[in-house]
């Protein structure tokens, strides 16, 4: 028996702009990555008319550590569409590097209903994860100066909320001290690392509807609170900016495809 990985590379895959043709996307939206990958302009949803679509949402109730098969269950499902003639595009979730390197393994479907580049889409893909993962730490980052440099806004290190984040199972970082080594080096406080998916920022891209739309809502995460009780935001560090030029790329759509009908067939991120 042949394992998902060997089927996945026995394929062979078509040009990721034949995709984006068969999916109805016009050229000037695709940005390529390579043959096989490309992020679709996401002011297509402004600029061009669309008759509204069916949706058909798949989810499971209980996780197990080998995960519960909703990827597997909705690319089959999405192919079947396509072989009934139906106009079909899969969305789903980016896998993270965490569980693909722990007992659940990869997230982009298995046996003949996978999306390709499976490696690609496992790894690290088009870097979402990593610019998301930046804009998170870079947040942070600012916090930590802040309080180094004066605290004007009055934040209590022991009331920090905001934490790092690392796309990897470690559960060693998970609780930690930080800003140990004298003066130079920063205000000694508890902290800690969730991983990368845990971020708000995610809940944030779930929502957002341009980059403007993403920068407001970045502005309004909450880091801590002061000794007096009052609540600290991103906009208070002035770091939505910053944080959204980190994420521009990372708020478009990624097009990839599936292994089968690969030209009736697209898997969007």
């Amino acid at each position: 028996m042949l394992t998902d990985i060997e089927i996945a590379q026995a394929a062979t895959p078509e040009d990721i702009t034949v995709i984006a043709d068969a999916a109805g996307i016009a050229p000037e939206y695709v940005e390529c990555y390579g043959k096989t990958k490309a992020k679709i302009d996401y002011n297509l949803l402004r600029n061009e008319d669309h008759e509204p679509g069916k949706l058909i949402l798949v989810t499971a109730i209980n996780p197990t550590p080998a995960g519960e098969g909703k990827t597997t269950t909705t690319v089959g499902l999405g192919d079947a569409l396509s072989e009934l003639g139906k106009k079909t595009v899969i969305a789903l979730r980016e896998p993270s590097l965490g569980p693909v390197f722990g007992i659940k393994g990869g997230a982009a479907g298995g046996g003949y209903a996978q999306v390709i580049p499976m490696e690609d889409i496992n790894l690290h893909f088009t870097g979402d994860f990593h610019a998301i993962g930046a804009a998170n730490n870079l947040l942070a980052a600012l916090l930590d100066a802040h309080i180094h440099n004066g605290n004007e806004l009055n934040i209590d290190p022991r009331r920090i909320t905001w934490k790092r984040v690392v796309d990897m199972n470690d559960r060693q970082l998970r609780n930690i001290v930080c800003g140990l080594g004298g003066k130079a080096n920063g205000v000694p406080r508890e902290d800690g690392f969730d991983i990368t998916v845990a971020s708000e920022i995610m809940a944030i891209f779930c929502l957002a509807t341009s980059i403007t739309d993403l920068k407001e809502r970045l502005g309004r995460i909450v880091v801590g609170y002061t000794y007096d009780d009052k609540p600290v935001t991103a906009h208070d560090l002035h770091a939505e900016g910053a944080m959204a030029a980190l994420l521009k790329d990372a708020l478009k759509p990624n097009l990839v495809q599936s292994l089968y009908g690969n030209t009736h067939g697209s898997c969007s991120w």
